[in-house]
């Protein structure tokens, strides 16, 4: 009994608490009281508000926890402790604060406050200098906004919350501004306001004055696709040929290198087709959202030539510039001379200056506009002067340049580069080559006849448009192949064929196995693009018109197209012989989206050496769980005295340099030497007599 005796209800908050939640009515007196409580240690608060105050605490707790049980007693508590805040936010005890602002938070989620009311205090109440607070405040704002749009969007709450936090961004003081922008891109990124009203005001953040303020403006516009590292490079497309309509096309028939080889480049040409059809999914698409893209790259680009922050914030305004100028294609020709001027192999973070470069390049740019700038790059980073790896990054950069804007390299520097095939630096020599391999698929006429490879069907229809040129086709390209299909399986119907042997290759010289297989749909498409060989290009194309324009094309059909289409960058081009060799180049990924990463610029081919304290750390970091291989002679008797031999060692090498055990031979003379070989030879001769 004495145990329940002690165990009284007001003086025991969480019992009493857990006894009105169970049964509200039956506890109403002692409610009361701990409400009387409450308001008599608000009055002494007011009097010393710069003082701790635990019981005040326990109480505000308290009340919080219970309000929903006596609504009507506790109408005014919530309006009573926000004006509590208000008021003294600025002189409360750290602690008592935070348990203020926690109690209001658990108002908030019991739905008896309004959110709006709540954020204008908790942005108020971020001009305290307590860094917990703010973090408290911050995470309880995102989740609140959150919930409220969890089941369906409340648009009217919404805009009431937004227009607070667009006014809040331009608020006189930094630390609130900074949160409010922080707000508006964490929603952003949780597709909660994911709209383009927000997106265009974090634009204005970018030119504030305050240095915190624009990076994380910056920040939010060249933020990474988080989705890009879960994205799986599945090679089941239905809509396309797959990996094995490619294998079933060159794989069946005569077993033979050249077929190998063939298949080989086949597979590489898929990729690169799979690649350049898959469509880009932007999960961070707020550059997209801009509505005036082409003035805020004009301010952007104001605001760079002026500023006077650090380097590493030059370099996100250039950044953004340039995806702008790319994404959208701009024109902002004042760019291209102001970012020439740091093109400089010694400048600090020339890699992502010359990304900027590539990345502002598109097809709409002027030739003119870029030939400076791919001129600058070839004399300060192609040249024998420069080490390896400087002139490979700068070969690679004018790839990416010239991919986006062909026009702007003539022939005599495409073939001076081309020249960097040999190169005894293999980075430089990959780097050149895949330069060489750009221009075999762009327009091979620039190249040096020795350079242009073995011509393929896709490689003579190849040519550079001209600049502000559209090509347009009233037909689908490589659809003549279904009325040559047609055509084929109309004979064999005739003939009565449907098992016969199959062979692809050409080289009745070279030993091989003959399989006999069945015609399938997909092995018809190879003798059928062996036939579409003899076929002059004009009538292709007229028939591809006849077949596009008469009926609606099936995915399968359209799976049988492109299957030629990767033909024709396979097969050899008709009435071309075949003296040089097909060359097989890894740059063919061909991966060029909307957005260039450093690993186009800095592609090095062969890992460069590493210096003798790079290569000493990674050695002794190996070592960082190992012992020391340190062999210790370890004494029957500790205090035993040590040998003669030992002694040795510690002695003065000037006292032992006439000792025998450490004298050692001079060198002989050459006259020595020869007597001491005639020895030796006579000696020999008298043991073989």
């Amino acid at each position: 009994m004495s145990g329940r005796q002690s165990n009284k209800l007001p003086n025991n908050l969480p019992q009493l608490q857990n006894l009105i939640k169970r049964d509200p009515q039956s506890y109403v007196e002692e409610f009361s009281q701990q409400f009387r409580h409450y308001q008599s240690n608000v009055h002494i608060f007011k009097l010393q508000p710069d003082k701790p105050n635990k019981e005040l605490a326990e109480l505000v707790m308290f009340l919080a926890q219970v309000s929903h049980c006596y609504l009507q007693q506790l109408s005014g508590f919530p309006q009573e402790l926000s004006g509590l805040l208000l008021s003294y936010h600025t002189v409360l005890q750290p602690d008592l604060r935070m348990t203020f602002c926690k109690a209001m938070i658990l108002l908030r989620n019991k739905n008896l406050i309004d959110p709006t009311c709540l954020l204008e205090l908790f942005f108020e109440l971020l001009r305290c200098h307590d860094k917990l607070l703010r973090k408290t405040l911050y995470t309880h704002i995102v989740v609140d906004i959150k919930n409220i749009n969890a089941k369906h969007k409340n648009n009217k709450v919404n805009t009431t919350l937004q227009n607070f936090m667009y006014t809040m961004l331009r608020d006189s003081n930094p630390i609130a501004a900074k949160i409010s922008l922080d707000v508006m891109a964490e929603l952003y990124k949780r597709n909660i306001w994911n709209d383009a009203k927000t997106v265009n005001v974090i634009t204005t953040a970018c030119f504030l004055k305050v240095t915190k303020i624009v990076v994380a403006g910056l920040k939010f516009f060249l933020g990474k696709d988080e989705g890009e590292k879960n994205d799986s490079d599945s090679d089941s497309e239905p809509e396309g040929p797959t990996t094995r309509d490619v294998m079933v096309k060159y794989s069946t028939g005569r077993k033979t290198s050249k077929n190998k080889k063939k298949m080989e480049k086949a597979m590489k040409v898929l990729k690169k087709h799979k690649k350049k059809a898959k469509v880009e999914v932007f999960n961070f698409s707020a550059i997209h959202l801009i509505h005036d893209p082409q003035d805020f790259s004009e301010k952007l680009l104001k605001q760079l030539e002026s500023s006077k922050e650090r380097f590493e914030v030059k370099i996100m305004m250039m950044e953004l510039i340039s995806r702008l100028v790319g994404i959208h294609e701009l024109f902002l020709f004042n760019f291209y001379p102001f970012i020439q001027r740091f093109l400089q192999p010694h400048q600090r973070e020339v890699t992502k200056i010359l990304l900027c470069a590539a990345q502002a390049s598109h097809q709409l740019v002027p030739p003119e506009v870029i030939e400076p700038v791919i001129m600058t790059i070839a004399n300060n980073f192609v040249t024998d002067r420069n080490s390896g790896e400087v002139m490979c990054v700068g070969i690679n950069a004018i790839k990416e340049l010239t991919a986006r804007c062909p026009l702007a390299i003539n022939e005599d520097l495409l073939q001076d580069l081309a020249l960097y095939k040999n190169h005894k630096d293999k980075n430089v020599m990959m780097s050149a080559r895949g330069l060489i391999q750009l221009f075999r698929n762009l327009d091979p006429q620039m190249l040096l006849k020795r350079d242009r490879g073995r011509p393929t069907e896709a490689s003579t229809e190849a040519k550079i448009k001209d600049y502000g040129e559209l090509e347009s086709k009233d037909y689908i390209p490589g659809a003549e192949v279904l009325e040559v299909e047609g055509e084929a399986k109309k004979e064999g119907e005739e003939d009565g064929e449907g098992w016969e042997s199959a062979s692809i290759g050409d080289d009745d010289d070279e030993d091989g196995e003959w399989v006999d297989v069945h015609h399938s749909a997909d092995e018809d498409v190879g003798e059928v693009a062996e036939k579409l060989q003899s076929i002059p290009v004009e009538e292709r194309k007229a028939k591809a018109a006849a077949v596009s324009g008469s009926r609606l094309l099936t995915q399968d059909e359209f799976k049988k197209i492109r299957l030629v289409q990767i033909a024709k960058e396979v097969n050899n081009a008709p009435g071309k012989g075949q003296k040089r060799k097909i060359v097989l180049s890894d740059d063919e990924e061909d991966n060029r989206g909307e957005l260039l990463t450093l690993r186009n610029i800095e592609k090095l081919h062969k890992k460069p050496k590493s210096d003798k304290e790079t290569r000493l750390a990674t050695a002794m970091e190996g070592r960082s769980d190992r012992k020391d291989f340190v062999r210790k002679h370890s004494k029957l008797n500790s205090h035993a005295s040590t040998s003669n031999k030992e002694k040795r060692k510690t002695k003065n090498f000037m006292m032992m340099r006439h000792s025998q055990n450490v004298r050692t031979k001079g060198k002989r003379s050459f006259r020595d030497r020869q007597i001491a070989l005639r020895d030796a030879l006579l000696k020999r001769k008298k043991q073989h007599h």
